[in-house]
């Protein structure tokens, strides 16, 4: 076989000979996709038509064939037409040889099968089989290779199982020699092709800069604003997004089943309910924090937990809510446990900023369970004045949390007047509301002091002695 001379190779022997623009001899980077199932087919076809060539591989010779011969090897819209027309402008190629397909490109795409193995997690032994073909395509090679995982992996995956097979085969150090990537898509089946021109986002995983200039010049014309993240992100975004649309399907379905049975027509409820694009429809709530409280949420999802079984419909998802709270509760208790402090500071006692609202706040859980352990507490919260009684408060929820009554009676005996005070004397400080004057007070003690921050008071994780945060 007669291998591409890559792209930027020819572009580079071209200019230094001749001496002139090097953008009149610019070709797309060639691409070989390992890995020809629904994800590998749909984006041979799809690169092709944005004008790159394009050498698809995989073991099955049937879909080699079908491929080659410009057929789709699935049921996809538009799939067959476009590797049809691939195929007739020379740009659409396949092989069962992966070796010699990624020694004739520039970039390799890997989309092989990572099934669930016998343990319940990952199988990544194609994964691994097509890290040692590209190690031995690349190890003779002088340009650069960017590899790009699209596959659904744990992450971690890329680098421990991916670069790690293709350093040992080829020699070659990734970062310097070749690049990785991780690309997840997002691609839904039936509307794939148009997902693919249109995409919700595109997200690469990278950590050299050349792989990512490589691949944001790949994107442009689709989307010239791709999400740039560390490998690791990407992976996970991947699990999260489609956990997160399990998750409303489930959710959906529970509302109909729940509907059904009070003689309520759940379309025209969730036709209503997706209007809302502040709340339901939106990131405001998908923040990883502290647990849900307050007058509405508890009560609410209790209600419907109560009503459902009263029905009898059964409502998993809907009754897990309760139970995943009190956990997010309980990592707090631990961490405080953890850190063996028997003086803590509490900074905002309210169930979220800017309200004296105490019904059902997650901290007063915490609170409690501190003080029957014998724990000494104070505590500040701008919002709350211990001169005001706050025991009418526990009326409201006297039969949601009955052992509360004390904490709420001697709660106005831990307030302190500033933030300062509160956390003057403390061993541990636990911070529940992203608040700057938190920040502030909390500036001569960070380091010195357990924090633990249940609120994401900084953009990024604070990496110093003794702060810990609850979901990151």
């Amino acid at each position: 076989m007669t291998y591409h001379q890559p792209a930027q190779a020819i572009a580079n022997t071209v200019v230094e000979s001749l001496e002139i623009d090097p953008h009149l001899f610019q070709e797309l980077p060639w691409i070989s996709v390992i890995g020809l199932g629904y994800v590998g087919a749909v984006s041979t076809a799809c690169l092709a038509s944005i004008g790159h060539t394009v050498i698809g591989v995989d073991l099955d010779q049937k879909k080699v064939g079908d491929i080659a011969s410009g057929r789709s090897p699935i049921h996809e819209a538009d799939l067959g037409r476009l590797l049809e027309e691939g195929v007739a402008q020379g740009r659409v190629r396949a092989t069962t040889d992966g070796v010699a397909a990624v020694a004739e490109t520039d970039i390799t795409f890997v989309s092989v099968g990572t099934p669930t193995g016998a343990d319940g997690g990952c199988d990544d032994r194609a994964i691994v089989a097509a890290a040692r073909s590209i190690g031995e395509a690349i190890r003779d090679k002088i340009t650069f290779h960017v590899v790009v995982m699209r596959c659904s992996i744990p992450p971690g995956t890329t680098k421990a199982v991916m670069v790690r097979e293709i350093e040992a085969t080829s020699g070659k150090k990734a970062g310097v020699d070749f690049g990785v990537a991780f690309n997840p898509e997002f691609l839904r089946e039936g509307t794939a092709i148009a997902d693919f021109h249109a995409p919700p986002k595109t997200v690469i995983g990278v950590e050299d800069e050349r792989s990512e200039t490589i691949l944001r010049d790949l994107y442009q014309q689709v989307d010239d604003n791709p999400l740039i993240t560390s490998i690791e992100v990407a992976e996970m975004v991947k699990y999260v997004d489609n956990v997160w649309h399990a998750t409303k399907v489930c959710f959906a379905n529970e509302v109909g089943r729940f509907c059904k049975s009070a003689g309520v027509d759940s379309h025209a409820v969730m036709d209503i309910f997706v209007q809302d694009t502040k709340l339901n429809l939106s990131p405001y709530y998908l923040k990883p924090g502290f647990a849900f409280g307050g007058s509405c949420l508890p009560k609410e999802v209790r209600a419907v937990r109560h009503l459902a079984a009263e029905a009898g419909v059964d409502v998993p998802l809907i009754a897990s809510l309760i139970p995943s709270n009190e956990a997010q509760i309980a990592a707090a208790v631990e961490a405080v446990r953890e850190s063996g402090a028997q003086r803590i500071a509490v900074l905002g006692v309210a169930f979220k900023p800017g309200t004296d609202d105490l019904r059902e706040s997650p901290i007063l859980e915490v609170i409690d369970t501190l003080l029957r352990e014998g724990r000494e507490l104070t505590a500040f919260d701008p919002a709350i004045d211990a001169s005001v009684p706050i025991e009418g408060q526990f009326d409201y929820m006297r039969y949601a949390s009955p052992h509360l009554e004390k904490t709420i009676r001697v709660l106005p005996e831990m307030l302190c007047e500033t933030a300062a005070e509160a956390v003057k004397e403390a061993d541990a400080i636990i911070v529940t509301h992203a608040d700057a004057s938190y920040r502030k007070a909390l500036a001569p003690h960070i380091g010195r002091r357990t924090v633990i921050d249940l609120a994401r008071l900084y953009p990024m994780p604070v990496d110093l002695p003794g702060y810990r945060g609850i979901a990151w």
